[in-house]
């Protein structure tokens, strides 16, 4: 597959299963109690334990404390961690060095001065994450919201970026034409309910972003 695809928030073996089955490269794990998609360390580690080589495990956390990160840890051997809050540039510089593992930054888009703070994260964080800029009173992701993919259709980086945000099997190809990205990420596109990925949707995800 010429483009990566990150499936996030799985809860379920299921899930996890049709993720490889059909080609995903990365698979999330939501650690943060508000979300739909929350799992428990433990829970998680189960999950983990069903991949193959080649299938990158990642934890999203959202403005973790050291101590909640290292209880993850002890139970889920992710190999990314996702910063998926308000962490600082020179939070996820901590972040990297504390813990010995590549930092994937989610940066929220809506205009042209995100696109700006993203590079920010460009000197710190091992990946970028450009999803939708969430509502003021709403989850930092996994809310279906899609941003302007022209934003970033002509911007240059320096590290490897995912592209995110109300992606779905009916809109990824164009949003990849669109943004030049080279690897997407999707969770609430192939829910059936918030938190119920659905395998059929997976697949339908996957085939749609192999085919651009």
């Amino acid at each position: 597959m010429s483009v990566a695809v990150k499936i996030c928030g799985l809860r379920t073996p299921e899930a996890v299963d049709a993720a490889v089955q059909h080609g995903a490269s990365h698979v999330g794990f939501v650690f943060y109690p508000p979300s739909p998609r929350n799992l428990s360390p433990t829970e998680a580690g189960a999950l983990i334990a069903r991949l193959p080589e080649g299938v990158t495990p990642v934890a999203l956390t959202v403005d973790a404390d050291d101590a909640a990160l290292a209880a993850i840890l002890a139970e889920a051997p992710v190999k990314i961690l996702q910063a998926h809050g308000k962490e600082s540039p020179a939070r996820v510089a901590e972040l990297r060095q504390r813990f010995n593992l590549p930092v994937m930054k989610a940066v929220g888009i809506a205009g042209a001065g995100d696109v700006a703070t993203a590079h920010d994260y460009e000197s710190v964080a091992d990946l970028l994450l450009l999803d939708a800029k969430p509502p003021r009173k709403g989850l930092p992701g996994g809310n279906g919201l899609a941003f302007d993919w022209g934003l970033i259709a002509d911007e240059r980086w320096s590290r490897p970026w995912f592209l995110a945000g109300g992606l779905t099997p009916d809109n990824v190809a164009e949003a990849i034409r669109i943004s030049g990205a080279s690897a997407v990420d999707v969770s609430s596109g192939v829910e059936s309910a918030p938190g119920v990925k659905t395998v059929d949707l997976i697949a339908a995800f996957l085939a749609a972003a192999r085919s651009v």
